[in-house]
């Protein structure tokens, strides 16, 4: 409800730093599997890195964004729901693409810029636009068209992308 304080961690703030690191540590674990996994799959299947960053690595990845946008929404805390995506999908951009580029220079194929990006791009202002020009509030019907519009994308994808060699 709002206006109430939040209840107090049981055990404090050594407890909750205990829990934050464990997580860190159980996180950073889980993803260097996950891409380990991800790179076995791509070579067993004679598919390129890229095919299966795009596909499973990243649908692996945002699992968890999915879980929380979707509680969000059920318990009406539509801020807290768009605040996880915008958030996310920045991180990921700015934070996640800068910090290894900082470290060694990343090769960016050229389907990248001229499929994926503006894929990303088309639906990034779908969604401004719904939100400011529509009800107000992205509808069951923009989730819908949203859904579609990722399913083509991942059709495209396995159409044209030149990992199956």
């Amino acid at each position: 409800a709002v206006g109430r304080p939040p209840a107090a961690t049981p055990g404090g703030l050594p407890t909750a730093l205990g829990w934050l690191a464990g997580g860190l540590v159980v996180l950073l674990a889980s993803s260097q599997a996950l891409v380990w996994g991800a790179v076995e799959i791509a070579t067993a299947l004679g598919a390129g890195e890229l095919l299966i960053g795009l596909t499973l690595v990243a649908i692996g990845t945002s699992l968890p964004e999915l879980a929380t946008t979707v509680a969000s929404a059920l318990r009406r805390e539509t801020g807290m729901a768009l605040g996880n995506v915008v958030g996310s999908n920045l991180f990921n951009l700015l934070a996640v693409l800068a910090v290894p580029a900082l470290i060694a220079p990343l090769a960016v194929e050229p389907a990248v810029l001229t499929r994926d990006y503006p894929v990303m791009l088309a639906l990034t202002v779908a969604v401004l636009l719904a939100a400011r020009f529509g009800p107000g509030r992205i509808t069951r019907w923009h989730g819908a068209l949203l859904l579609l519009a990722f399913s083509g994308y991942l059709v495209t994808l396995a159409i044209t992308a030149p990992a199956w060699i």
